[in-house]
């Protein structure tokens, strides 16, 4: 009989010992919740992005992922002044700009970036260049970036930006 009650107060010990290790064991609702099926558990609405914190006053990012595609561009556009007045010329690829400024080898080894793809193209040996950061959905928190020779960078919503595109403020 002794032998029965002490097998049977295992599992209770092994519990007890897992919450005791693990922090404060849940409330008896909560476990029963977590030993439902996914099928039986309630639909939940999804959970709202979190608000987009700016960077520094004037951020014109709307989320994280933006305000990384920006960064982004921003050190391709200061790299590319620098590598233009060192060799009278932009850079024809991100790996030759690589080493310019604060731009890495790292940055040139992939045109993924985050959420975003970069896009790199450069006219007539140098001469000038296009910079596009095109995001792999578009959304509200994703809008598509475009910077050419000239520094300014332009925005659009739902679709690549282009020059045409307005300036981004």
């Amino acid at each position: 009989m002794k032998r029965r009650v002490v097998l049977a107060t295992i599992p209770f010990l092994l519990t007890s010992l897992r919450g005791a290790v693990h922090g404060a064991r849940q409330p008896a609702i909560q476990q029963a919740e977590a030993r439902q099926a996914p099928s039986q558990q309630p639909n939940l609405p999804p959970a709202p992005a979190p608000t987009y914190q700016p960077k520094f006053p004037g951020d014109p990012a709307h989320s994280d992922a933006e305000a990384l595609a920006l960064a982004y561009m921003r050190v391709v556009i200061r790299a590319q002044n620098l590598y233009k007045r060192r060799h009278q010329h932009y850079a024809t690829s991100l790996p030759e700009l690589a080493g310019t400024g604060s731009f890495t080898k790292r940055m040139a080894s992939s045109t993924e970036r985050g959420d975003y793809t970069v896009d790199f193209h450069s006219k007539n040996k140098g001469e000038a260049y296009r910079l596009s950061m095109i995001p792999k959905q578009y959304d509200s928190q994703h809008r598509a970036f475009f910077a050419a020779d000239d520094g300014v960078m332009h925005a659009e919503e739902g679709r690549p930006a282009t020059e045409q595109s307005p300036k981004l403020r």
